[in-house]
């Protein structure tokens, strides 16, 4: 496809275009979500071919520990003791961080025993972490006050902090706060659910208020950026990290003679979290739609340890990409540039886009190219259609125009294949059709030759539009006979049954035509001859000037076939005719008659319309 034209309209056009695609990349973001899906999916190929932290393991409170630990410790929530226990068994193998992923908002008032043989437990650890949980700002107001809780969960103090503040925490009440190392474990989804990222500090009233993986690497010696949240770089797949039942371990460290290394949490983070199915910590992600809790807490710690978070690319690199991409295209169609190389191009910077961001993402890039993508292919196929569009209006026009002197089904054939006939010369199976004007000779000297042109001319209309409807191509006018046939230059099946039912219809043309004329026209009569057979169709002529038209014995017979009319039948069709045309029409056999230049006799026909019944 060629271009356009003007440019004038295609600049209008565009002008909207990039206004829609500024406001979708800056404001809206309606596309927002398939380029999170897209980046998820980008996400969670690279992630399954990567290992996380060996030295970070969960300790998993299950479905089978919850079972197998009933007789021991009862219902879930277990006795603190039991958490106590483990504590001591671990802290044995001097391990560098115990996190538990476990909420202890509540002392219990029926074990308050258990409560604080846990806390005997924690005598000269340092390394054990409890979860807090930031409450919503607009409960504030009944939480306790700044100054009392700051040193017990570690708050930061920045500029603008506030010393009369009060804020919403729900932390470790059955913990002594001498034992309180805590942080936020909030879960932070983005608007379509899923979890991306984990928080590292959390803004209130001028306090910034650690997350539990922040509080740990910081304690750790981890560098931990001054932020609100990180964007996880994922590795491995779900259940990816090294997981022991907290059943097993629990009963192993109830052991005379452990079953286990004593060194098997030597120098590792321990996470003690839960994934039983009733304890409803599942999470969406990037990597699974129902992902523990607890594996996205170890999947923050192994960032913060390994510093390898994601980065994202600046907000303003996907507007800059969707204009550039905007202003190449419309170039292109300004120029006038084919529309398949446009796309062409396009298809090649789409993948090389594509394969940068996969490239990007593994060296820790979020590189957001989707949406760009998205726009530019729209806007695309947008000019692609209007282009289109104008260059169909053009053909339409060009083809109402010729088809005036031209069979339409000829200028189609010659509009779609540039300009030259693509079954010129060429033997073709047609029925031919020759109507010829009887009577004419008294009703024209009653009139001017203006009137007889005018009168032939609308005879002609009117016969020339019956051939039209019923697929025909209108070969020439030779004086007053009409030429037309059927079969080409479209292929055309029932070639012979259109030419005899547009000869019928011809007929009744005539009839209504008689009766404008009156009293004149009761001389006024036409006689038609139809034959099928082999026929040669194409372009014939000079160089100068051809006329799509068909010529052989076929043409020859059907003009005597016609001949015999006068004093028969107003239509005659040849034996071949009448078999083609089966049993859709009825017949009346008129013999077999001899005609010019053919030895053996023709047998003629007069079709009729079959009768109700």
């Amino acid at each position: 496809m060629q271009g356009f034209g003007s440019a004038k309209p295609l600049l209008a056009f565009s002008w909207l275009f990039l206004l829609l695609a500024l406001l979708e990349t800056l404001w809206l973001h309606r596309l927002q979500p398939l380029e999170n899906q897209f980046s998820d999916w980008m996400v969670r190929q690279q992630a399954q071919d990567l290992a996380p932290d060996p030295e970070i393991v969960i300790v998993n409170i299950d479905d089978a520990s919850l079972a197998r630990l009933q007789d021991v410790a009862g219902s879930w929530p277990w006795p603190r003791a039991v958490h106590g226990e483990l504590v001591q068994g671990l802290t044995r193998q001097n391990p560098k961080a115990i996190v538990f992923d476990i909420n202890f908002e509540q002392p219990d008032v029926y074990r308050p025993e258990s409560d604080q043989l846990f806390n005997q437990a924690l005598q000269g650890t340092r390394n054990v972490y409890f979860p807090l949980v930031r409450r919503p700002a607009v409960q504030d107001a009944s939480g306790p006050p700044v100054k009392e809780i700051a040193s017990l969960v570690g708050l930061i103090p920045t500029a603008a902090a506030d010393p009369n503040a009060h804020i919403a925490l729900s932390g470790p009440l059955a913990i002594e706060p001498r034992f309180w190392r805590t942080g936020t474990i909030n879960f932070t989804e983005d608007k379509d659910g899923v979890g991306r990222r984990y928080a590292l500090y959390t803004e209130a009233y001028g306090w910034l208020i650690p997350s539990l993986p922040a509080r740990v690497a910081a304690d750790l010696g981890y560098a931990v950026p001054r932020q609100a949240d990180m964007l996880l770089a994922w590795r491995g797949k779900k259940n990816a990290f090294p997981i022991i039942s907290y059943a097993d371990l629990y009963q192993d460290f109830s052991r005379e003679k452990p079953l286990r290394a004593p060194d098997e949490f030597t120098g590792k983070i321990v996470l003690v979290g839960s994934d039983a199915t009733g304890l409803h910590d599942l999470r969406m992600t990037p990597i699974d739609s129902v992902l523990p809790g607890q594996e996205i807490l170890a999947m923050a710690l192994d960032n913060l340890k390994n510093q390898r978070m994601l980065r994202a690319a600046p907000a303003w690199l996907a507007p800059l990409a969707t204009l550039l991409l905007l202003l190449s295209l419309f170039l292109a169609f300004a120029r006038s540039l084919n529309a398949l190389k446009i796309g062409l191009v396009l298809l090649a910077l789409s993948a090389l886009a594509l394969g940068a961001s996969y490239y990007a993402l593994t060296h820790l890039l979020l590189l957001p190219v989707l949406v760009s993508l998205l726009i530019a292919w729209a806007y695309y196929f947008a000019c692609a259609l209007q282009g289109y569009l104008r260059e169909r209006k053009t053909r339409e026009q060009t083809m109402k125009e010729f088809s005036r002197f031209v069979n339409p089904h000829v200028v189609r054939e010659l509009v779609a294949s540039g300009g030259s006939l693509s079954r010129s010369g060429e033997s073709r199976h047609i029925s031919v059709l020759f109507s010829d004007i009887r009577g004419f000779t008294s009703l024209s000297e009653s009139r001017t030759p203006q009137q007889v042109v005018e009168l032939l001319n609308r005879y002609f209309t009117l016969q020339v539009e019956v051939v039209f409807r019923h697929g025909g191509s209108l070969d020439k006018f030779i004086g007053d006979c009409i030429m037309a046939f059927w079969g080409a230059p479209l292929d055309d099946k029932r070639h012979a049954q259109r030419a005899v039912a547009a000869a019928l219809e011809m007929a009744e043309v005539l009839q209504r035509f008689k009766q404008e004329l009156g009293e004149e026209g009761g001389d006024f009569d036409v006689g038609i001859g139809i034959h099928s057979g082999a026929a040669v169709v194409g372009l014939i002529g000079s160089e100068q000037r051809r006329e799509y038209t068909a010529i052989g014995d076929t043409v020859n017979l059907a003009s005597r076939i016609e001949g015999l009319t006068k004093g028969l039948s107003r239509i005659l069709v040849s034996h071949e005719t009448r078999t083609l045309c089966g049993e859709e029409f009825e017949f009346t056999t008129f013999g077999e008659h001899h005609v010019k230049g053919r030895e053996q006799g023709v047998q003629l026909f007069a079709p009729n319309r079959r009768s109700a019944a």
